[in-house]
Protein backbone atom coordinates (compact mmCIF):
# COMPACT_ATOMS: atom_id res chain seq x y z
CA UNK A 1 0.00 0.00 0.00
CA UNK A 2 1.54 3.43 -0.71
CA UNK A 3 1.03 6.36 1.27
CA UNK A 4 2.09 9.89 0.81
CA UNK A 5 3.40 12.78 2.65
CA UNK A 6 3.61 16.21 1.95
CA UNK A 7 6.84 17.26 2.92
CA UNK A 8 9.54 20.57 2.30
CA UNK A 9 11.59 18.19 1.26
CA UNK A 10 12.36 15.27 -0.87
CA UNK A 11 13.58 12.55 1.45
CA UNK A 12 12.97 11.10 4.62
CA UNK A 13 14.16 13.71 6.76
CA UNK A 14 12.53 16.03 5.67
CA UNK A 15 9.58 18.06 7.48
CA UNK A 16 6.12 17.41 6.89
CA UNK A 17 4.30 20.46 5.66
CA UNK A 18 1.95 22.38 6.56
CA UNK A 19 -0.47 22.49 3.84
CA UNK A 20 -1.26 19.89 1.53
CA UNK A 21 -2.04 22.08 -1.62
CA UNK A 22 1.00 24.24 -2.00
CA UNK A 23 3.65 22.04 -0.29
CA UNK A 24 7.05 21.56 -2.35
CA UNK A 25 7.10 17.65 -2.54
CA UNK A 26 4.53 14.53 -1.94
CA UNK A 27 7.19 11.81 -0.86
CA UNK A 28 5.17 8.41 -1.44
CA UNK A 29 6.12 5.37 0.50
CA UNK A 30 5.70 1.86 -0.53
CA UNK A 31 4.78 0.58 2.78
CA UNK A 32 4.96 -3.07 1.28
CA UNK A 33 8.58 -2.80 -0.52
CA UNK A 34 9.71 -0.03 2.57
CA UNK A 35 11.01 2.35 -0.97
CA UNK A 36 10.23 6.14 -1.63
CA UNK A 37 9.86 8.50 -4.63
CA UNK A 38 9.85 12.27 -4.07
CA UNK A 39 7.19 13.82 -6.74
CA UNK A 40 7.52 17.89 -7.18
CA UNK A 41 4.30 19.39 -6.55
CA UNK A 42 2.91 21.08 -9.30
CA UNK A 43 0.51 23.33 -6.98
CA UNK A 44 3.73 24.46 -5.19
CA UNK A 45 3.81 27.69 -6.75
CA UNK A 46 0.88 28.79 -4.75
CA UNK A 47 -1.53 29.49 -7.91
CA UNK A 48 -4.99 29.27 -7.80
CA UNK A 49 -5.99 25.23 -8.38
CA UNK A 50 -2.83 23.91 -6.41
CA UNK A 51 -4.56 21.87 -4.06
CA UNK A 52 -6.76 20.15 -6.99
CA UNK A 53 -3.34 19.80 -8.97
CA UNK A 54 -2.10 17.64 -5.51
CA UNK A 55 -5.37 16.00 -5.54
CA UNK A 56 -4.82 14.76 -9.18
CA UNK A 57 -0.86 13.56 -8.52
CA UNK A 58 -2.05 11.85 -5.60
CA UNK A 59 -4.57 9.85 -7.45
CA UNK A 60 -2.66 9.04 -10.29
CA UNK A 61 0.26 7.48 -8.00
CA UNK A 62 -2.21 5.24 -6.61
CA UNK A 63 -1.66 6.35 -2.91
CA UNK A 64 -4.37 5.16 -0.35
CA UNK A 65 -3.19 7.26 2.59
CA UNK A 66 -2.09 10.90 2.69
CA UNK A 67 -0.66 12.37 6.11
CA UNK A 68 -0.07 16.32 6.37
CA UNK A 69 -0.13 18.85 8.75
CA UNK A 70 -3.13 20.72 7.52
CA UNK A 71 -5.48 19.77 4.55
CA UNK A 72 -8.62 22.37 3.46
CA UNK A 73 -12.16 20.79 3.85
CA UNK A 74 -12.72 21.06 0.10
CA UNK A 75 -9.32 19.29 -1.21
CA UNK A 76 -10.35 16.71 2.16
CA UNK A 77 -13.60 16.22 0.63
CA UNK A 78 -12.42 15.48 -2.82
CA UNK A 79 -9.29 13.03 -1.72
CA UNK A 80 -11.71 10.88 0.39
CA UNK A 81 -14.09 10.80 -2.48
CA UNK A 82 -11.65 9.31 -4.36
CA UNK A 83 -10.76 6.33 -1.87
CA UNK A 84 -8.02 8.23 -0.29
CA UNK A 85 -7.92 9.00 3.67
CA UNK A 86 -6.81 11.88 5.02
CA UNK A 87 -4.90 11.97 8.22
CA UNK A 88 -3.49 15.48 9.72
CA UNK A 89 -2.62 17.65 12.17
CA UNK A 90 1.11 15.57 11.98
CA UNK A 91 4.63 17.71 12.50
CA UNK A 92 8.09 16.17 12.60
CA UNK A 93 10.04 14.51 9.79
CA UNK A 94 8.50 12.40 7.24
CA UNK A 95 10.14 9.32 8.16
CA UNK A 96 8.83 9.85 11.76
CA UNK A 97 5.67 9.69 10.67
CA UNK A 98 5.84 7.52 8.48
CA UNK A 99 7.24 4.70 11.48
CA UNK A 100 4.11 6.03 13.57
CA UNK A 101 1.38 5.11 10.79
CA UNK A 102 3.45 1.81 10.60
CA UNK A 103 3.32 0.92 14.56
CA UNK A 104 -0.40 2.42 14.25
CA UNK A 105 0.20 5.19 16.86
CA UNK A 106 -1.38 7.84 14.15
CA UNK A 107 -4.95 5.48 13.93
CA UNK A 108 -4.54 5.22 18.18
CA UNK A 109 -3.72 9.26 18.08
CA UNK A 110 -7.25 9.93 15.92
CA UNK A 111 -9.51 7.45 18.30
CA UNK A 112 -8.09 9.30 21.17
CA UNK A 113 -8.99 12.75 19.56
CA UNK A 114 -12.78 11.37 18.18
CA UNK A 115 -13.49 10.38 21.90
CA UNK A 116 -13.61 14.36 23.26
CA UNK A 117 -15.60 14.96 19.83
CA UNK A 118 -18.37 12.24 20.99
CA UNK A 119 -18.40 12.95 24.58
CA UNK A 120 -18.93 16.89 23.03
CA UNK A 121 -22.07 15.59 21.17
CA UNK A 122 -23.47 13.39 23.67
CA UNK A 123 -23.18 16.77 25.89
CA UNK A 124 -25.24 19.20 23.02
CA UNK A 125 -27.91 16.13 22.99
CA UNK A 126 -28.35 16.38 27.17
CA UNK A 127 -27.93 20.40 26.73
CA UNK A 128 -30.94 20.01 24.09
CA UNK A 129 -32.91 18.07 26.58
CA UNK A 130 -32.61 19.81 28.77
CA UNK A 131 -33.40 23.07 27.16
CA UNK A 132 -36.77 21.14 25.56
CA UNK A 133 -38.01 20.70 29.59
CA UNK A 134 -37.28 23.96 29.78
CA UNK A 135 -39.32 25.36 26.91
CA UNK A 136 -41.79 22.56 28.45
CA UNK A 137 -41.69 24.42 31.78
CA UNK A 138 -42.26 27.77 30.53
CA UNK A 139 -44.78 26.69 28.05
CA UNK A 140 -46.69 25.44 31.43
CA UNK A 141 -46.39 28.48 33.22
CA UNK A 142 -47.51 30.88 30.48
CA UNK A 143 -50.93 28.21 29.43
CA UNK A 144 -52.88 30.19 32.62
CA UNK A 145 -52.05 33.21 31.19
CA UNK A 146 -52.95 32.35 27.63
CA UNK A 147 -56.26 30.48 29.34
CA UNK A 148 -56.55 33.98 31.28
CA UNK A 149 -56.06 36.50 28.08
CA UNK A 150 -59.24 34.19 26.20
CA UNK A 151 -61.19 34.72 29.72
CA UNK A 152 -60.53 38.45 30.04
CA UNK A 153 -61.63 39.03 26.39
CA UNK A 154 -65.04 37.69 26.97
CA UNK A 155 -65.86 39.20 30.26
CA UNK A 156 -64.69 42.50 28.65
CA UNK A 157 -66.99 42.46 25.49
CA UNK A 158 -70.04 41.23 27.91
CA UNK A 159 -69.45 43.91 30.62
CA UNK A 160 -68.25 46.79 29.24
CA UNK A 161 -70.02 48.78 26.82
CA UNK A 162 -69.56 51.88 24.51
CA UNK A 163 -71.40 53.73 26.86
CA UNK A 164 -69.81 52.76 30.06
CA UNK A 165 -66.81 53.76 28.53
CA UNK A 166 -68.35 56.93 27.10
CA UNK A 167 -69.23 57.90 30.62
CA UNK A 168 -65.42 57.34 31.49
CA UNK A 169 -63.57 58.63 29.35
CA UNK A 170 -65.00 61.78 28.47
CA UNK A 171 -62.53 62.14 24.31
CA UNK A 172 -60.51 65.38 26.28
CA UNK A 173 -56.95 63.61 25.42
CA UNK A 174 -55.55 65.00 28.51
CA UNK A 175 -58.33 64.29 31.07
CA UNK A 176 -58.78 60.50 29.28
CA UNK A 177 -55.17 60.03 30.25
CA UNK A 178 -55.02 60.90 33.53
CA UNK A 179 -58.36 58.75 34.26
CA UNK A 180 -56.51 55.64 32.27
CA UNK A 181 -53.33 56.41 34.13
CA UNK A 182 -55.27 56.35 37.39
CA UNK A 183 -57.27 53.05 36.44
CA UNK A 184 -53.47 51.31 35.51
CA UNK A 185 -52.01 52.32 38.60
CA UNK A 186 -54.49 50.91 41.17
CA UNK A 187 -54.58 47.28 39.37
CA UNK A 188 -51.81 45.22 37.88
CA UNK A 189 -50.77 42.46 35.39
CA UNK A 190 -49.06 40.70 32.69
CA UNK A 191 -48.38 42.71 29.86
CA UNK A 192 -50.26 40.51 27.48
CA UNK A 193 -53.74 41.03 29.45
CA UNK A 194 -52.66 44.95 29.38
CA UNK A 195 -52.38 44.46 25.36
CA UNK A 196 -55.63 42.84 25.50
CA UNK A 197 -57.37 45.59 27.39
CA UNK A 198 -55.82 47.99 25.57
CA UNK A 199 -57.23 46.42 22.02
CA UNK A 200 -61.01 46.38 23.19
CA UNK A 201 -60.43 49.85 24.44
CA UNK A 202 -59.88 50.68 21.41
CA UNK A 203 -62.48 49.16 19.42
CA UNK A 204 -64.82 50.64 21.88
CA UNK A 205 -63.72 54.05 20.71
CA UNK A 206 -61.39 55.18 23.82
CA UNK A 207 -58.60 57.26 22.75
CA UNK A 208 -54.87 56.17 21.88
CA UNK A 209 -53.79 58.61 24.91
CA UNK A 210 -56.00 56.64 27.33
CA UNK A 211 -54.90 53.12 25.95
CA UNK A 212 -51.47 54.00 26.21
CA UNK A 213 -51.46 55.24 29.18
CA UNK A 214 -53.44 52.69 30.92
CA UNK A 215 -50.47 50.00 29.61
CA UNK A 216 -47.95 51.84 30.93
CA UNK A 217 -49.14 52.26 34.09
CA UNK A 218 -50.65 48.06 34.28
CA UNK A 219 -46.74 47.12 33.57
CA UNK A 220 -44.69 49.65 35.86
CA UNK A 221 -47.34 51.07 39.02
CA UNK A 222 -49.91 48.91 40.14
CA UNK A 223 -50.75 50.05 43.52
CA UNK A 224 -52.53 46.41 44.60
CA UNK A 225 -48.97 45.25 44.81
CA UNK A 226 -48.01 48.09 47.49
CA UNK A 227 -47.96 46.29 50.47
CA UNK A 228 -45.06 43.59 48.70
CA UNK A 229 -43.31 45.80 47.97
CA UNK A 230 -42.91 48.22 51.13
CA UNK A 231 -42.48 44.67 53.02
CA UNK A 232 -39.65 43.95 50.57
CA UNK A 233 -38.00 47.63 50.09
CA UNK A 234 -38.88 49.83 52.23
CA UNK A 235 -42.49 51.91 52.81
CA UNK A 236 -40.38 55.38 51.69
CA UNK A 237 -38.99 53.90 48.54
CA UNK A 238 -41.98 52.09 47.15
CA UNK A 239 -44.02 55.34 48.03
CA UNK A 240 -41.57 57.88 46.08
CA UNK A 241 -41.12 55.08 43.57
CA UNK A 242 -44.61 54.40 42.43
CA UNK A 243 -45.34 58.56 42.95
CA UNK A 244 -42.66 59.17 40.50
CA UNK A 245 -43.63 56.48 37.92
CA UNK A 246 -47.04 57.84 38.14
CA UNK A 247 -45.71 61.27 36.68
CA UNK A 248 -42.79 60.17 34.66
CA UNK A 249 -44.87 57.59 32.25
CA UNK A 250 -48.28 59.88 32.55
CA UNK A 251 -45.63 62.68 30.63
CA UNK A 252 -44.41 59.57 28.53
CA UNK A 253 -48.00 57.84 27.63
CA UNK A 254 -48.62 61.77 26.24
CA UNK A 255 -45.18 61.99 24.32
CA UNK A 256 -45.68 58.41 22.74
CA UNK A 257 -48.84 59.50 21.73
CA UNK A 258 -47.60 62.53 20.05
CA UNK A 259 -44.59 60.93 18.17
CA UNK A 260 -46.05 58.76 16.89
CA UNK A 261 -48.74 61.01 15.25
CA UNK A 262 -46.26 62.95 13.78
CA UNK A 263 -44.14 59.72 12.20
CA UNK A 264 -47.56 58.85 10.89
CA UNK A 265 -49.43 61.94 10.36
Amino acid sequence: MKIAISADGADLEARVAQKFGTSKYLVIVDLDSGGFEAVANPGASEQRGAGVQAVVLAISKGVKVILIGWCSPAIRHQLTTNGIEVISGLSGTVGEVVEKYRKGDLLKQMQAEAEPAARRHRVNRVTLLQAARSSTRQFASLLPILIGVVLLIGLFNAFVSKELLASILSGTPMLDTLRAACFGSILAGNPINSYVIGRELLKHGASLFAVTALIIMWVTVGLVQLPAEIAALGRKFALVRNAISFVLFTGVAVLTVVVFNLIIG
